[in-house]
């Protein structure tokens, strides 16, 4: 066993202090229990910062870095995150399964990512394996907890919490904070902690459809190189939700953007270098390009299951997303295949500009924009029986405003105000306003 997979395996065993918490539930007196709960994390809190070096337990729990500082801020770091997050669930209602399942993915995720690693060193692996373990572990964490304390909780739920709990902490982990166990964890858990408190009724079917479709269509855009390991961890984490909170339609209007446009971003890649205008990573889409291009639509889907909450039509929320992946699609398309004619013009003047300039477009561009947006209008009419072929043009509509605005936005904002991403969000943004005031305006239903 390597030093890694040790240290990974010594966390692991201290994250098991977070079954503190629901033995501490039934306690009447909110003070003593809170102190009972994160009590054990403190203690290792406390004695991780004056275990000296050169000792078995400095050398068993000691990252890189804390050789480097002589101390075990590392493992102080995960226990005051675990005891802060407890504080969550004895004080201010975060339910206990989530708390200890939360505690247990990222532990015992980080211990099989690490095992993976060191048999397969593979970047790729590592992360299917923290995944699978941390799925697991925050799975078994739920169930055992709310044994302990007497819940009765669906398998189904647990199992969607434990899978978008491991994808978020995988993706935090890849893309942000490697080491950051305190964001992280608390991230984790304010994620499932709003997610199991929408009325969402997961069927076994949706569930086990979920994981699998999500999980074939991550690895495929990670092999075929349309997406880096964090753009396929989001990509993931996004198709999950879509799926599990929307419905399959609102999936395949999803994936319909994700696949279209991660070939077209791959289309004649040479011929786009060649010309200035290729994107990084040979074309690989990264976690901002997914969640610049996406994070309406995500919205739109979580404003949808809690439509009755908060009293908003869910028709509404549904436009604003398919208005939202329409423009998308249309200004990827739009992009990557009118980048390759010549003579774009500049939107605000009209003039001609070089290939590449922000805000330049070409009538060829335009029209496979277009088209694009009436792929997801397309999808959406055959998925959905309420949708009329009035409320698929609204669909395209707001695709198109989408794709007008990021140019727009491209030639008058880009460079000094905000960036490429910053500009797709804005667009697709407004995209998803156009679709939600038609769906008012026109009294479109779902």
């Amino acid at each position: 066993m390597t030093g890694p997979v040790r240290r990974a395996a010594a966390f692991a065993l201290v994250s098991l202090l977070a079954f503190a918490v629901p033995f501490v539930e039934g306690i009447g007196e909110p003070a003593v229990a809170t102190v009972l709960a994160i009590g054990p994390f403190l203690i290792v809190a406390a004695a991780a910062l004056v275990i000296k070096p050169d000792t078995v337990l400095f050398e068993l729990f000691a990252r890189p870095g804390d050789r480097r500082d002589g101390a075990l801020y590392g493992l102080a770091g995960f226990a005051l995150a675990a005891a802060g997050t407890a504080v969550l669930a004895v004080e201010f209602g975060l339910p206990v399964p989530i708390y200890v399942g939360t505690v247990l993915l990222l532990s015992v995720g980080n211990l099989a990512g690490q095992g993976c690693r060191h048999r397969w060193g593979d970047p790729f692996r590592a992360t299917a394996g923290f995944v699978g373990g941390g799925f697991l572990a925050g799975s078994a964490g739920q169930l055992l907890a709310a044994g302990l304390t007497g819940q009765t909780v669906e398998w189904q739920v647990v199992a969607f919490l434990a899978a978008s709990g491991s994808l978020l902490a995988a993706l935090l982990r890849e893309a942000l904070f490697k080491r950051d166990d305190v964001l992280v964890m608390v991230s984790a858990a304010l994620l499932l902690w709003f997610l199991g408190a929408l009325p969402v009724e997961i069927t076994t079917v949706r569930i086990a459809v979920a994981l699998a479709v999500t999980i074939v269509l991550g690895y495929a855009s990670f092999a075929l190189d349309t997406a880096s390991l964090p753009g396929m961890l989001t990509g993931v984490l996004l198709g999950l939700l879509t799926i599990v909170l929307g419905s399959y339609g609102w999936f395949a209007m999803l994936i319909a953007f994700f696949g279209i446009g991660g070939l077209a971003s791959k289309y004649r890649y040479d011929r786009k270098l060649d010309r200035g205008i290729a994107e990084e990573n040979e074309g690989a889409r990264g976690t901002g390009n997914v969640l610049a291009n996406s994070l309406v639509a995500l919205f739109a889907v979580v404003g949808a299951a809690a439509s009755q909450q908060i009293g908003v039509p869910k028709a509404v929320f549904f436009f604003a997303f398919a208005g939202a992946v329409g423009a998308a699609l249309a200004d990827t398309l739009s992009s990557e295949i009118g980048g390759l004619f010549d003579k774009p013009r500049l939107i605000t003047t009209l003039r001609v500009v070089e290939p590449g300039t922000d805000g330049a477009v070409t009538w060829q561009g335009e029209v496979v924009g277009a088209c694009g947006a009436a792929i997801v209008a397309l999808i959406a009419f055959v998925a959905f029986d309420s949708i009329t072929a009035v409320a698929a043009s609204a669909i395209v509509a707001a695709g198109v405003v989408g794709m007008t605005v990021d140019s727009l936005l491209g030639a008058t904002i880009e460079g000094w105000l905000c960036g490429n991403q910053g500009v797709n969000f804005l667009a697709t943004l407004a995209a998803a306003l156009a679709g939600a005031a038609i769906a008012a305006t026109a009294g479109l239903s779902l």
